[in-house]
């Protein structure tokens, strides 16, 4: 029983040896970092006011978009950026018609305050949206008579 004991010990303690080796030859260094999107305005080019003066809560999600379907016309009342993982999306501006498409792996900015919607492709679309908003305060505020955007 002492040799098995003893035996144990020592598997133990190799074992550590090895765990700390490993972590002394890790190195440290800084990571690659590539901006996706950084804007003072949004996609239509309309510039971002100011903030609001609560304390900021920011929201990530993940949304997915059926493949031909246009979400409700909709409003976001603070900044919000987003990211296509797969499929595309196109916004479409209500009040000036103004559209543009954003395909997989592009990143883009949101409008405030514009009534605007976004449509998928003929694929589903998956989207990574943050937005940089205000605790008690909804992430969007659907249009007039419209659907909750999600």
């Amino acid at each position: 029983m002492k040799a098995w004991k003893m035996l144990c010990t020592a598997a133990a303690i190799g074992a550590l040896t090895t765990q700390y080796a490993a972590a002394a030859e890790q190195s440290t260094a800084s990571a690659h970092g590539d901006i996706l999107v950084q804007s003072t305005a949004s996609w239509n080019g309309k510039p971002y006011g100011h903030y609001p003066t609560a304390a900021p809560e920011l929201t990530v999600l993940k949304m997915t978009i059926p493949a031909h379907t246009a979400l409700p016309w909709h409003t976001h009342s603070f900044p919000n950026a987003g990211y296509v993982l797969s499929g595309q999306l196109t916004i479409e501006d209500k009040a000036s018609g103004q559209k543009h498409t954003f395909k997989t792996g592009e990143a883009f900015t949101e409008s405030v305050d514009d009534v605007h919607r976004g449509v998928s492709g003929t694929t589903p679309t998956v989207l990574i949206l943050t937005y940089s908003g205000v605790h008690g305060v909804p992430t969007f505020k659907p249009a007039a008579g419209e659907k909750p955007e999600y």
